[in-house]
C-alpha cells in the first residue's frame, strides 16, 4: 500500500484546540462553530460536512453533556467540554459520553477545587499531541501484516483484496477500542443509581 502514509498525512490528525487558541472571552454560538469550523475543516471527509453546527450545540445541551450556558454565552469551560463531546461521540454514544463528562461536569459548576480542568484539558492536549505518531507506526505494522497476507491469497484481484484486509483489520481494531472504552464508561458507575444521583 504505497500512498498509505500520504493518505495518512491528509487526515490532518494533529489538529486540535489547544487552551491558547480559545478566547479569553466569551464566545457566543456562531463564534464556536466558527473555531471548530476553522481548526477541524482539514479533517473533513467531504467539503459539505459540517464540524459542528448550533443544533449539535443545543443537543449537547439539552442532553446535559455540559453545564448550562448563561446569557447565551459560551465560556472557556464550554469549549473545552465541547472539544471533548467532538473526539467522543465518533466512538462513544451520546448518553456514554454524558456518563462520562457527568462528573467533570458536576465539579466545574460546583466550582470544585478538586478537579482542575485546565490542566487536565492541557494533559489531554498534550497526549494528543503524540497519538498521531503512535498511530502511524500502528498502522504501518497492520499494512505490513496486510500485505504479507495477501501476498498468501491466489488472485487477480491482489489490489483489492490489500484494501479489503486493511480496512476490515482497521475496522476490527477501532471496533475493539470502541469496545474497551464502553466497558470503561460502565466501570465509571458500577451501581446504576449512583449515576441518577449525579443528575440531579
Amino acid at each position: 500500500m504505497d500512498n498509505l502514509q500520504e493518505i495518512i498525512a491528509s487526515m490532518s490528525l494533529d489538529k486540535k484546540i489547544n487552551r491558547s487558541d480559545i478566547p479569553t472571552i466569551d464566545l457566543y454560538m456562531d463564534q464556536v462553530t466558527q473555531l471548530f469550523e476553522r481548526t477541524y475543516q482539514d479533517c473533513k471527509r467531504n467539503e459539505t460536512d459540517k464540524v459542528l453546527t448550533k443544533t449539535m450545540i443545543n443537543n449537547y445541551a439539552k442532553g446535559k453533556l455540559m453545564f448550562p450556558i448563561r446569557n447565551k454565552k459560551y465560556t472557556e469551560e464550554h469549549i473545552m467540554l465541547i472539544q471533548f463531546i467532538y473526539q467522543l461521540k465518533g466512538a462513544l454514544s451520546i448518553n456514554d459520553v454524558r456518563i462520562l463528562l457527568t462528573k467533570l461536569n458536576a465539579h466545574i459548576e460546583a466550582e470544585s477545587d478538586d478537579i482542575n480542568l485546565q490542566e487536565i484539558y492541557d494533559q489531554y492536549a498534550k497526549l494528543m499531541e503524540n497519538q498521531p505518531v503512535d498511530f502511524t507506526k500502528a498502522v504501518q505494522t497492520l499494512a505490513d501484516k496486510v500485505e504479507q497476507a495477501t501476498e498468501v491469497v491466489d488472485s487477480k484481484e491482489a489490489q483489492y483484496i490489500e484494501q479489503l484486509f486493511m480496512i476490515t483489520s482497521l475496522v476490527n481494531y477501532s471496533n475493539m477500542y470502541r469496545k474497551l472504552a464502553e466497558k470503561l464508561v460502565d466501570g465509571l458507575y458500577p451501581n446504576p443509581n449512583q449515576n441518577k444521583k449525579e443528575e440531579k
